[in-house]
């Protein structure tokens, strides 16, 4: 009876879909790249794991609710071909403990520019995917002097940008179904990676606490002064009236951008083909997307007139 609930976790939902290739692909691409650094870093009464991949520009990247460095498989390997990826198993996943202290997306976003600047950035790019994103906007709220450009893949501002059947499935998820989840992907991944394993029904309780949390952080976002992207799948599991409310509030979408880009919005956003919310972090077209907008550049070019004969 818990299974469909799980279909909505925020974060590593393709992890419960029976095709295990969905786990398999990103992990066996993200296992053909080695960190050039990894460990742990104490912040605020957590351990955080990291790794560092790949060499140029400081792009730190956070992945989904119940996931793991491993997720961003296809993307490490082509985003570290120019950038310095600091990649961190978030609070209670991967490799990272749980341990005691509240499970906050608020508390997470100050660590996260507490960790960059441990590791000798003070501001860097952030590309965070659902719960993730969470974490790197807050981080871009909070502490907006560490983060350099923002990209928010699969992300809501508010909890009413779910589709309704998703927030009333997001409701059931609770540490009671640990037991039933044995045998899935999830749960496999989750023990082959975490340093107690027995915290898994702990981790659900917390995710399953902060998704029922109501929270509407648009007042904060129509703030930001700092260029973000927001990516989606076109069948995401966010109504598509807050993706575009989201871009909105960012400044974009309120007008023509001009014959010369005049009145254009420094933000960005894209929706890919073919992706869900789900599968939207295997794709190797999230690197290629995001990579003009995290260098800031543009392959637009001015229509020039053809001269007569």
């Amino acid at each position: 009876m818990f299974k469909p609930a799980y279909l909505a976790l925020c974060g590593l939902l393709a992890l419960v879909l029976t095709a295990p290739a969905a786990l398999a692909e990103p992990a066996a691409s993200a296992a053909n790249i080695k960190p050039a650094k990894s460990g742990l870093i104490p912040i605020n009464g957590v351990s955080y794991y990291y790794a560092i991949y790949g060499r140029g520009e400081p792009l730190l990247m956070l992945h989904g609710g119940l996931g793991s460095i491993e997720m961003f498989g296809p993307a490490l390997p082509m985003l570290a071909k120019s950038r310095k990826l600091i990649a961190v198993d978030l609070q209670g996943h991967g490799r990272t403990a749980l341990g005691d202290r509240p499970f906050r997306v608020e508390s997470m976003a100050d660590d996260m520019a507490a960790l960059v600047k441990t590791l000798g950035h003070d501001k860097v790019d952030v590309l965070g995917y659902s719960l993730g994103g969470g974490v790197a906007l807050r981080m871009a709220i909070q502490k907006p002097d560490s983060v350099r450009r923002l990209v928010l893949v699969s992300t809501p501002y508010a909890d009413d940008g779910f589709y309704a059947s998703i927030r009333a499935l997001q409701k059931e998820v609770k540490g009671s179904a640990a037991a039933s989840m044995k045998d899935t992907p999830m749960y496999k991944t989750y023990v082959a990676l975490a340093p107690k394993v027995d915290d898994f029904p702990r981790l659900l309780d917390a995710i399953g606490a902060y998704m029922r949390e109501k929270y509407d952080w648009s007042a904060e976002v129509s703030k930001l002064k700092l260029p973000v992207m927001l990516v989606y799948g076109d069948s995401d599991m966010f109504r598509p009236e807050h993706e575009i409310k989201f871009y909105q509030l960012l400044g974009g979408g309120l007008q023509d951008a001009g014959w010369n880009r005049e009145t254009m919005s420094p933000n960005r956003l894209a929706i890919i083909p073919d992706a869900t919310h789900y599968d939207i972090f295997t794709t190797p077209r999230l690197a290629a997307i995001v990579l003009p907008f995290l260098n800031a550049q543009s392959d637009a070019k001015k229509w020039i007139a053809p001269k007569k004969p």
